[in-house]
């Protein structure tokens, strides 16, 4: 009898069936850039990016970015930073934690699509009093033990696919949690390679910085012997100690900048500020990346983390509404049990002892005080706000790789005035300096070209810099060329638990 109730209530379940997780999606008007480069100049994709004082660059239109760009730097050491901030930095172990538990939601919603199984057993010991107990049967029923077992089995009807869309929104939800996860590894890694091209930047300048500084005390040297012999005033010698302080002046906020940025770089990396850091690179062995990626802008929506994460988001909120719709429509529900009942275990199963019953209801919502409706409009205004969230979020994806491209074209031809500047100003210096024990200038004319010329070679070092870090902007623009987390089902959630 038990086989034949549960028999009867399975054949009554609609299993799920693959694919019910994800909805239809949503038809969004998104306009696309009229070219590749966007309003970054036409040169930047047709022709390389050849400054006359640097390595050029090529993009490559069509071509997604590596899953690890940033080896294109060839620097070991930037490859091995990055390896360790993958796996102890604090930030992307969050973010990888929220995705398993959006997965783990997502599978427990997924259950409401099966019939639900329970079995209990239950013994009871009782005293009835004589006074309550029929003399009929036994003059003396008044302790006495009942034993009872029971399978139950119920099941919701999904008419109108309220589960289904329940279960929707949730696998949307691990989805955009997978996404999240992509840009946080993407951000992290990207992190990582600009704290050390800054610290190398902020190194050089502080070498450019001990070099001025070691120059102005030699001049002082030089002026306080041509003070004493009577050549020069005391004027020129107190013009000359003001300009060695400005330049030693320099250097601390340097230093600070530099050890800020290192410790930044050991959170990175899930380490306290001030432990022990490998050796980094210098500026000169830090490779510029000549070929560089560029994938079309219908491609770079289903690339990049955060518009991944805003479809899967808009995905979710489609799935909301259909959910918000069916609870306003009837329900159906099953429900069935069987077991026995006896005051001996043995006998639980007996001719007369076992019981079963088998329940059917249909429930609709008459008037719940607007309260449906309301949750049915709510659910409409975040679908379209989810929309118009993918809509920005797509349209700042194109700016941000446009701009990107814009900032390497610009960064080329600032390299080159750069260092034109920084080979006549250091020119100059040297002229002057000469001119200065000859005595034929003026202390003036050597603080004026010793500023001129620590002044360019900042700009240069910074422009040598910014072409580094504008390249990772590039394929930062570009979501870093993963979505390795994005694109999986719930069921494929990296989980490290024993």
């Amino acid at each position: 009898m038990k086989r034949s109730i549960i028999a009867a209530m399975l054949a009554c379940v609609v299993l799920p069936q693959p694919g019910l997780a994800r909805t239809k999606p949503v038809k969004v008007e998104l306009p696309l850039p009229p070219t590749p480069a966007g309003a970054a100049p036409q040169t930047a994709v047709t022709a390389p990016i050849a400054p006359q004082s640097g390595p050029a660059q090529t993009v490559h239109v069509g071509t997604a970015a590596a899953d690890r760009w940033w080896t294109a730097f060839a620097s070991p050491a930037i490859n091995d930073l990055v390896d360790q901030a993958l796996v102890a930095n604090a930030d992307l172990g969050a973010a990888q934690a929220a995705l398993r538990q959006a997965h783990d939601l997502a599978g427990a919603a997924r259950g409401a699509l099966f019939p639900q199984l329970d079995a209990g057993y239950q013994v009871e010991r009782q005293r009835i009093s004589q006074t309550l107990s029929s003399p009929l049967l036994d003059p003396n029923p008044t302790v006495f033990s009942v034993h009872t077992a029971q399978v139950s089995v119920s099941y919701a009807l999904d008419l109108f696919g309220a589960n289904r869309a329940h279960f929707a929104s949730a696998a949307a939800q691990a989805r955009v949690a997978a996404a999240q996860a992509d840009g946080v590894r993407n951000l992290v890694s990207a992190n990582v390679v600009l704290a050390v091209i800054q610290n190398a930047a902020l190194q050089a300048q502080a070498e450019d910085a001990q070099t001025a500084i070691d120059s102005n005390r030699a001049v002082l040297t030089m002026l306080r012997r041509r003070e004493a012999l009577g050549a020069v005033g005391k004027a020129d010698v107190a013009a000359q100690e003001a300009a060695l302080a400005a330049a030693e002046g320099a250097l601390p906020p340097l230093e600070r900048a530099r050890r800020t940025n290192l410790a930044a770089l050991a959170v990175l990396l899930g380490l306290a500020p001030g432990a022990a850091l490998p050796k980094l690179p210098a500026l000169d062995e830090i490779a510029l990346p000549t070929d560089l990626p560029l994938v079309l802008p219908s491609d770079l929506v289903a690339q990049r983390p955060d518009v991944a994460a805003a479809a899967a988001g808009m995905e979710g909120a489609g799935a909301d509404l259909k959910a918000a719709i069916a609870a306003r429509l009837p329900s159906i529900t099953l429900s069935a049990s069987t077991g026995g009942a006896a005051r001996d275990f043995s006998d639980m199963f007996r001719d007369g002892n076992p019981f079963w019953s088998l329940l059917g209801g249909l429930t609709a919502p008459l008037f719940h005080g607007g309260t449906l409706r309301k949750q049915q409009r709510a659910s409409e205004d975040a679908l379209e706000a989810a929309t118009a969230r993918y809509r920005g979020v797509a349209l700042q994806a194109f700016a941000d790789v446009s701009n990107a491209l814009t900032a390497l074209s610009t960064d080329a031809d600032a390299l080159d005035a750069a260092s034109r500047g920084d080979t006549a100003a250091q020119a100059s210096l040297g002229f002057v300096k000469r001119q200065l024990e000859l005595g034929s200038v003026g202390t003036l004319a050597v603080l004026n070209a010793a500023a001129a010329a620590q002044q360019a070679r900042i700009q240069y070092v910074q422009a040598r810099s910014a072409r580094l870090t504008d390249t990772v902007g590039m394929f930062v623009a570009l979501g870093g060329g993963q979505l390795g987390l994005a694109g999986k089902a719930p069921a494929a959630a990296p989980d490290k638990r024993p």
